[in-house]
């Protein structure tokens, strides 16, 4: 006809015996079933603590008490309290991993509220997927230079200004006109490979990303909506256990005082609903930690395949980005080429030459002027 107020609720480690087995060690300030036990910064959220013998399922045992203030509830997570909780083992130590630093709520620095850290990693993935856009988009405007330039040395090449000159000087010349002709070829394949090598790339990445991060988004939330829901749940049921209690006890001491004519019958049904409620409030503790476990798997496992998605994304641009540079030195090599030859015409200049093939092409007669005589 008694009942002793259970153990296992959101934050209260078992006590020895049967329930023993429902808090096993923990790795990362997380017990292994899920429960966590990580204390978060906790300057901006409201945390629940016990006060009473109300909050506490009717028990005034100091050893119970002492076991309940030994965890808070932020944002209907359970953390160990900061207090009394021992330095905990990272999952990747070493590493600043994405899955060790981001169990708590972070204030939103745009309003009052609080925002997830799982949706700051979702917001930074995205941002990610953003300055890819950006990079390509600057890469288009590279390969838009690229090709006027091109135009503009092939109209430039045509143009008929000193077309005239003559001899080896007027072939260095035509030669000059032919390089920018060269380099201007030069230019439009390089413009062509930057699109096809690094602008495409970076554009065509993981194009439907951004619907991905949305279903994974959902379903982390959905987990968390989960989990405050049953934890609103225990939180109902504390409260009607509370009640109950109350209630046997007041028809109790009115029994012994002969206040009420009320008879065993009032006084077993009562033991009765408040048994009743014990097991309701275990049962709700039960699905709490079932679904704060899940929640725990999942984040982990989400959150580390973030940082898998991180990873690979710089270094798809970063050999992107060593493409564009081996492209560019590639054009200044040919750019080179182009104008070997000039300095080949150039070095042959001979003006002593020009002027004998001139005079031969051009002469009117070798025979010089004499005085007139008388």
């Amino acid at each position: 006809t008694t009942w002793e107020r259970p153990s296992s609720s959101p934050g209260i480690p078992a006590s020895p015996g049967s329930h023993r087995s429902s808090l096993p060690p923990t790795v990362n300030g997380y017990h292994a079933s899920g429960t966590p036990a990580h204390p978060p910064e906790t300057a901006h959220m409201s945390v629940r603590k016990s006060t009473g013998d109300s909050q506490n399922l009717g028990s005034s045992s100091p050893s119970k008490k002492q076991s309940k203030e030994n965890t808070i509830t932020i944002n209907c997570v359970t953390f160990p309290h900061p207090d009394t909780m021992p330095e905990q083992q990272l999952l990747k130590p070493t590493e600043w991993s994405y899955c060790d630093y981001f169990w708590a709520d972070k204030k939103d620095p745009q309003g009052n509220g609080t925002v997830a850290g799982f949706e700051l990693l979702l917001q930074k993935q995205l941002k990610g997927k953003q300055m890819q856009k950006e990079m390509s988009e600057f890469i288009r405007e590279r390969i838009k230079i690229e090709e006027d330039y091109a135009k503009n040395l092939a109209k430039l090449s045509q143009n008929s200004l000193a077309s005239q000159e003559e001899g080896s000087l007027g072939e260095a010349w035509a030669q000059v006109k032919k390089s920018l002709a060269d380099e201007a070829e030069v230019h439009l394949k390089f413009s062509a490979k930057l699109h096809s090598e690094v602008e495409k790339p970076l554009m065509n990445f993981r194009e439907n990303f951004k619907k991905d991060m949305k279903k994974c988004d959902h379903h982390i939330a959905d987990l968390r909506k989960q989990l405050a829901s049953r934890y609103a749940s225990v939180e109902k049921a504390r409260k009607a256990l509370t009640e109950r209690q109350r209630d046997l006890e007041m028809k109790t001491q009115q029994l012994e005082i002969k206040l009420s004519n009320k008879t065993e019958e009032d006084i077993k049904k009562a033991r009765r609903k408040s048994t009743q409620a014990g097991d309701d409030l275990m049962r709700c503790v039960d699905l709490y930690n079932q679904a704060q476990s899940k929640w725990f798997e999942e984040m982990v496992t989400t959150t580390l395949e973030l940082e898998r998605l991180e990873v690979e994304r710089v270094e798809m641009i970063r050999q992107h980005l060593c493409q564009y540079t081996q492209l560019r030195h590639e054009t200044d090599m040919f750019n080179q080429s182009t104008v070997e030859p000039v300095d080949q015409l150039l070095r042959k200049v001979d003006p002593a030459k020009d002027r004998e093939l001139w005079v031969r092409e051009h002469k009117t007669g070798s025979i010089r002027p004499v005085d007139m005589e008388i």
